[in-house]
């Protein structure tokens, strides 16, 4: 066996030589789970320096997951680490889960100071994102995203059929007196509220009609949400559809969790000061998630919005990047 072992390593040394080629390290975590095989999965490249775009969008087709985030150097004083985000088919501004979940990773493998609680700074394409990072011992338990944006009513106009439609429903399965809004915190979304959680288990999106009735429409990702019957003011199940940035559906998204504050906050059911939320979203998919949500309300204005939760990490690993490509600089969405 011995002298088996010696032939083949001297043949795999002599004909298959390690190519000398770029590597990046990264490393892969479920956000807003605390769990492993729950919430939304990341992949996180901590040091993308020489990195071009070309490159960085191939890289989050082959993961294939809803976001991949390469990190670099900070462009201004403020900010800890310049992030870009992208999803499968384009980059994007701002998400949330991203967010929360490279503050994660940052903190888990000792790229910025493990104080008990910390606040870094993400320069994003809407500006320096603020997350806060709470820690026991060495190790990030809960990471908060404040946003950079707050919430903006998106003026649009929706035929309740045409929605009903596209999610295989009725026009009766809404909820009577929530109409569909959308708002933005940088990606707009689409809010629909229907009556309870057998009607939101069965919606199926019909791609075709999505594309033709809501394409070119400026908020066309879809959050369907109903309330928790037990805790109607504190508590709601969701699910996010989003094939205009690639994304069928989506186990978790903290950029939709963060607009959703603008619906609630218009609600006459929201209070002044205050307001928590936790958000259960991706149980349709196998992939329950929470996500906390806060936001503080006064003289009926949101004035402060964040989202947080838990990051598990799940593997770790380098990618060998094809040289040849001509290098360019980071600038992205900033």
């Amino acid at each position: 066996m011995g002298e088996n072992s010696c032939k083949i390593k001297k043949f795999s040394d002599k004909c298959c030589p390690i190519p000398r080629v770029p590597t990046y390290s990264y490393y892969t975590a479920d956000v807003f789970s605390d769990r492993i095989f729950g919430g939304n999965p990341l992949a996180v490249f901590p040091e993308a320096s020489g990195l071009t775009r070309t490159q960085m969008q191939k890289i989050a087709a082959e993961f294939n997951f809803s976001e991949t985030v390469f990190v670099f150097a900070p462009e201004t004083p403020q900010g800890t680490k310049k992030v870009r985000i992208f999803t499968p088919s384009t980059e994007l501004p701002f998400a949330g889960h991203p967010t929360v979940g490279t503050a994660y990773i940052l903190a888990l493998i000792g790229a910025i100071p493990p104080y008990q609680e910390t606040t870094i700074y993400l320069e994003e394409g809407v500006g320096l994102v603020p997350v806060k990072i709470i820690m026991e011992g060495e190790k990030p338990v809960y990471s908060e995203l404040k946003v950079a944006q707050l919430p903006e009513l998106v003026t649009d106009t929706y035929a309740l059929d045409d929605l009903a439609a596209i999610l295989s429903l009725s026009v009766a399965d809404f909820l009577p007196g929530y109409p569909p809004r959308a708002f933005s915190c940088g990606l707009p979304f689409l809010f629909i509220p229907v009556k309870n959680r057998d009607i939101l288990g069965k919606i199926k999106l019909n791609l075709t009609l999505w594309s033709s009735l809501l394409g070119q429409s400026p908020a066309n990702s879809l959050f369907v949400c109903c309330f928790d019957p037990e805790s109607p003011l504190s508590r709601l199940y969701g699910r996010m559809f989003a094939p205009g940035l690639g994304v069928m559906e989506d186990p978790a998204t903290g950029s939709a969790v963060a607009a959703l504050a603008g619906y609630l906050g218009a609600l006459e059911s929201s209070r002044e000061g205050m307001n928590q939320w936790t958000i259960i979203q991706g149980v349709e998919m196998g992939r329950p998630s929470s996500l906390q949500l806060k936001f503080q309300k006064n003289n009926r204005k949101i004035t402060e919005v964040s989202v947080g939760g838990a990051s598990v990490l799940v593997c770790q690993g380098k990618m060998i990047i094809p040289d040849g490509e001509t290098k360019s600089p980071t600038k992205g969405l900033l």
